[in-house]
């Protein structure tokens, strides 16, 4: 089975994907994230500091790297969101700018406010969706969809702002329906995220949920949460 596991910034995909593969024994896909990225696409900015033909670069690196690790794992993999997270992050900028942070106060940037560079991102960004779409729904079996139950973590990375997340998350979730792609909510803890996956696809399980919890727990531990700015002077040292 493709199966991803969907959901927004903070939503706790990274830590499920990475408990699933090991409660089940099924790979899990390891594109590099947009953190992992960003110091070398666009280097010494932070996510919010990019510009929109900057984003537009890393939207299209991290499709590519999606793309290749899906073909790589062929019919049976976990992945830790999917294309549709690019195309709608972009599309949501166009609701709240570039910097969703800047805007938390508002319901959304005015159409009086946008500049020609961001229309044509728009644009851009709509077509991306046409083609990403198409991708997603050839690539995946099935999604689960992981429900908003967690604080936005303010790492600097992650954009505070709470609508925008939860446009993002109805925009996921609109397109699920739109693709006609099988897809669960699912929430709770993480032993319970776990369980319910299973039970909902019928995966095997190869140990116990405390197990893959804890090795799921020391792989995340393992992740390089600099800022990206950080991690870009620690490269050239």
């Amino acid at each position: 089975m493709r199966l991803a596991v969907s959901g927004t910034y903070s939503a706790g995909k990274t830590l499920t994907v990475m408990a699933l593969s090991h409660y089940t024994g099924v790979p899990r896909t390891l594109a590099r994230t947009i953190r992992e990225i960003l110091p070398h696409a666009v280097p010494g900015k932070t996510l919010a500091q990019c510009t929109p033909p900057e984003y537009l670069q890393l939207a299209m690196r991290r499709h590519v790297g999606r793309a290749v690790e899906e073909a790589l794992h062929g019919d049976s993999f976990i992945s830790d969101g999917s294309s549709l997270q690019e195309w709608i992050y972009g599309a949501a900028r166009g609701y709240f700018g570039m910097d969703p942070s800047s805007t938390r106060h508002l319901e959304y940037v005015p159409e009086s406010e946008k500049t020609d560079e961001m229309r044509f991102f728009e644009d851009v960004v709509a077509q991306y969706g046409h083609a990403f779409r198409q991708h997603v729904k050839g690539a995946f079996d099935a999604y689960v969809h992981l429900r908003n139950e967690l604080p936005l973590a303010g790492d600097g990375h992650r954009p505070m702002n709470d609508r925008f997340r939860a446009k993002c998350d109805e925009m996921l979730l609109g397109t699920l329906k739109e693709l006609e792609i099988p897809h669960h909510l699912v929430g709770g803890t993480l032993e319970e995220r776990l369980e319910t996956i299973v039970q909902l696809f019928g995966l095997p399980v190869v140990c116990g949920t405390d197990e893959a919890i804890a090795r799921a727990s020391e792989e995340y531990a393992q992740i390089d949460k600099r800022l990206e700015t950080e991690r870009a002077r620690a490269s050239v040292a």
